[in-house]
């Protein structure tokens, strides 16, 4: 088998998330050149969201990502697009694994997958990056704005994706289908969520600006180089539209915003320049020079619109989790912080009043 080079938590798949290995194999030695029946599989257990897996086959090492069982959202758990985006990218300056193929028929395994291959890194579980040398936070940070910017900067038709979403009113239909979404998953009252729901609306400053957006750019979703803070990969691709480029960065920067004493997602009240994470300022200059912008205009609006999201989505996966098919056993105890991120929220939209 082969050496797998992976700081990111692997294991037994869970019991609701087997595999059927025979039919599977079958598949995979018919549509992969050079794939062998004999494979282990393990689960990476880390995801909230779409089931993934580490096939090792021969001496080479693939990645299975699926949809997750069970009766699922409108439009949740797109695993086609994320295929299709990843390698519409394969020749662009953003690193991203090399596909193989997508699988939607769902009489294989019991829903649509796809396989990519396995890219070593180190996939930082946290913002902080604990465990890090202060040097190497700082670059992996501006890389990630550079990587960034590089992706904005991406003619989107050209890539073949012009397809791919609609370019106009992207926050307002994202504003739309994550308040639909958090109705259907909801199993508690927030007042916050509510409030956010009819604040967002109000207060858009589209602007016209459109590009590929990741939907979920951070560390988590990063494979750093062993050997260097540059990238080797951007993973889940799952959120991935054309869409408003300042939504990305507003996520991206999210963290700086959140209170790190409340939530696992902040980085609010840290020493960083001690840490040697890069201030805002420092990134958005990074950033706007990758995506060629002359300047940035202000996030606070879509700082805001991020943790809303995040929100609702961390309320989906809370949902998932008491329904009994997350792909994460701990899915029940992260989807709480839903109530404390959309609380901080509301804070950041009243005081840009």
């Amino acid at each position: 088998m082969t050496a797998i080079q992976d700081n990111r938590e692997l294991g037994k798949p869970l019991e609701a998330l087997i595999l059927d290995e025979d039919a599977l194999a079958d598949y995979l030695v018919e549509h992969i050149p050079g794939f062998e029946r004999d494979c282990s599989i393990q689960q990476f257990l880390g995801g909230q969201s779409n089931p993934t897996y580490l096939l090792e086959s021969g001496n080479k090492a693939y990645v299975l990502r699926k949809k997750p069982p069970g009766k699922l959202l409108p439009s949740a758990h797109a695993v086609d697009r994320e295929y299709r985006v990843i390698s519409a990218l394969a020749e662009s300056d953003v690193p991203v694994p090399n596909t193989h193929l997508l699988c939607e028929d769902e009489s294989v395994i019991g829903q649509m997958f796809y396989v990519m291959d396995y890219v070593p890194g180190r996939v930082p579980a946290e913002r902080g990056m604990p465990g890090y040398a202060k040097e190497d936070r700082r670059d992996m940070y501006h890389a990630m704005a550079r990587v960034l910017g590089s992706l904005h900067s991406i003619d989107y038709q050209s890539a073949g994706l012009e397809s791919f979403g609609k370019p106009n009113a992207y926050v307002s239909r994202q504003v739309h289908r994550w308040s639909s979404q958090y109705t259907a998953s909801k199993v508690e009252e927030c007042p916050p969520m509510d409030e956010l729901i009819a604040w967002l609306p109000e207060n858009d400053p589209d602007d016209g600006y459109t590009s590929i957006v990741h939907g979920d750019y951070r560390p988590g979703n990063i494979i750093f180089r062993n050997d260097s803070p540059d990238l080797a990969a951007v993973l889940d691709w799952e959120l991935s539209t054309i869409g408003h480029p300042l939504a990305d960065l507003g996520y991206f920067f999210m963290p700086h915003r959140v209170d790190a004493a409340t939530t696992p997602y902040g980085l609010q009240g840290l020493d960083l320049e001690q840490l040697g994470i890069p201030p805002e300022t420092a990134l958005l200059e990074t950033y706007a020079c990758s995506a060629d912008r002359s300047e940035v205009p202000s996030i606070d609006y879509y700082i805001v619109f991020s943790m809303f999201r995040l929100a609702a989505i961390l309320a989906g996966v809370m949902r998932r989790g008491l329904d009994g098919n997350a792909a994460d056993p701990r899915a029940i105890e992260r989807g709480k912080s839903y109530q404390q991120i959309a609380a901080t929220a509301m804070e950041i939209a009243n005081s840009s009043r």
